[in-house]
């Protein structure tokens, strides 16, 4: 099984520093949000991942790269612990440019070579699990037993609004659904289920030629991967994964403060500190 990171976009609600800096690359600790999702792939036995990235995002590539000379320097000092932070991953990583924002069904389909005729594991960066199974092993288990693809879904209490959201339709009994369409942003009070779709799915190669079709109606305009996903899932072929664990969303600044204030308190290093600092802060 190989992974995708998306991670073109221009990350436009955390401007201005995404002018110079990806969301990304925004820390959550001492690491990049980016890292904890390569990890949560190497932890599900992925070790293919390609990037997709555009041209203000080298730095994503420098991070993953190897530091010769500081190793070199840690290796005198005989500094073990902080050789270990910046060891190279145990992994291929490569890197596309989405040279023309199109959306995300143009990202996904530069994934086709890579890719392909097997299925392949889309994660989107915003997504960060930080309890339970990596979030890319429960999509490849229930791959596994169904076949086909599968999207990860997360259930919302009644009454909340989640007209922002790709929402699935399905049948059968939870926590593998069978899904029957996919509805971008419904209008409140419309939604089919409760359910909505959050950054991870397992494709199968059948998704490329839907994308091509999405392309050929969208001539120099964006297409997205919902629509291909609702072509998939009314042919009978998606499968949904209501995920076990907790869900961190740092795709907009609220989220990301949040995330990164509980990743801190979690710090068995820096986290009883932080705490104090903050309980004298909000007194």
């Amino acid at each position: 099984m190989k992974g995708v990171i998306l991670a073109a976009g221009y990350g436009t609600r955390f401007l201005p520093i995404t002018k110079t800096i990806p969301k990304e690359m925004l820390p959550l600790g001492t690491r990049p949000t980016i890292d904890y999702v390569v990890q949560e792939f190497l932890d599900s036995g992925i070790r293919d991942i390609l990037l997709i990235t555009s041209r203000r995002k080298k730095v994503l590539e420098d991070y993953f790269d190897r530091e010769p000379e500081l190793e070199e320097v840690f290796r005198r000092e005989r500094k073990r612990a902080q050789l270990e932070r910046i060891a190279p991953l145990e992994a291929l990583l490569y890197f596309v440019r989405q040279r023309q924002m199109s959306g995300t069904g143009d990202a996904v389909l530069l994934v086709r070579d890579f890719a392909g005729q097997e299925p392949f594991v889309v994660a989107f960066p915003d997504d960060i699990l930080i309890s339970g199974p990596p979030l890319a092993q429960q999509l490849i288990e229930v791959h596994q037993r169904t076949g086909g693809s599968v999207i990860a879904l997360e259930e919302r209490p009644p009454g909340e609004d989640i007209s922002r959201y790709g929402v699935a339709a399905i049948e059968g009994p939870l926590p593998a659904p069978r899904v029957t369409s996919v509805v971008e942003k419904p209008p409140r009070g419309e939604e089919p289920s409760r359910l909505i779709s959050v950054g991870r799915y397992l494709l199968a190669p059948a998704v490329f030629s839907i994308l091509e079709e999405e392309r050929r109606a969208h001539p120099g305009g964006e297409f997205f991967l919902t629509g291909a996903l609702d072509h998939l899932a009314r042919a009978g072929q998606v499968t949904g994964c209501v995920y076990r664990g907790e869900r961190l969303d740092t795709g907009e600044p609220q989220g990301y403060y949040q995330a990164l204030v509980r990743f801190i308190l979690n710090d068995p290093e820096q986290g009883p500190a932080f705490r104090e600092f903050l309980r004298t802060l909000v007194r």
